[in-house]
């Protein structure tokens, strides 16, 4: 168990096109072969299986897409599964990304999703081509609202999007950041 005081440590694995594929059939246990990690009955459960049908479509559309997409978010150092994180795709023409991050729900309110945005900020950190890093988060998710706060994020505006409604845009230029989320070792985008 992880007391109050202890922030955790997350690094995340791969979920190429093979891995989302096992997981839309149902079949953890090849996914969990694939990625040599523990994924839980989450990875099957109605919350993410669509996220993955997404990014694998995505991926079909832009192959640049795999590199930056969403990953399974295993703790350091027990090596559990405690979710899911990455980018909606690589950097825009500008240098955007925007993150997303979900915790399987055995392991919420242990700071976990704060380490998963830590861990983002240091992986667009250490890409020259993202200069800003976006979270979009709706009104009423007070706990993803908290989970950005002390990142340097500022609001700069609201958008709406066809499954949550209204959604307030953040955004943090990854320039600001650099000397307060270091760049470690590539540990964010580490296989196992």
């Amino acid at each position: 168990m992880i007391s109050a005081m202890t922030q955790p440590s997350v690094r995340f694995v791969p979920l190429p096109p093979p891995v989302l594929e096992a997981l839309l059939a149902g079949d953890l246990a090849t996914a969990r072969d694939l990625t040599g990690v523990p994924l839980s009955e989450w990875f099957l459960s109605d919350e993410v299986t669509w996220l993955w049908r997404l990014r694998l479509d995505q991926i079909a559309a832009d192959p640049r897409a795999a590199d930056w997409i969403v990953r399974a978010t295993v703790s350091v150092p027990d090596g559990v599964v405690v979710g899911a994180g990455g980018f909606h795709g690589p950097p825009d023409e500008a240098g955007m990304v925007e993150i997303g991050y979900s915790t399987d729900p055995d392991f919420r309110r242990r700071g976990y999703a704060r380490a998963m945005v830590a861990e983002l900020l240091r992986w667009a950190a250490s890409e020259p081509q993202a200069v800003t890093v976006r979270a979009s988060i709706r009104p009423d998710n007070v706990a993803s609202l908290a989970t950005i706060a002390g990142f340097g994020f500022d609001h700069v505006g609201e958008q709406w999007d066809e499954e949550d409604g209204t959604e307030y845009l953040y955004e943090v230029s990854l320039r600001s950041i650099e000397t307060s989320v270091p760049v470690d070792e590539d540990v964010t985008r580490t296989s196992p």
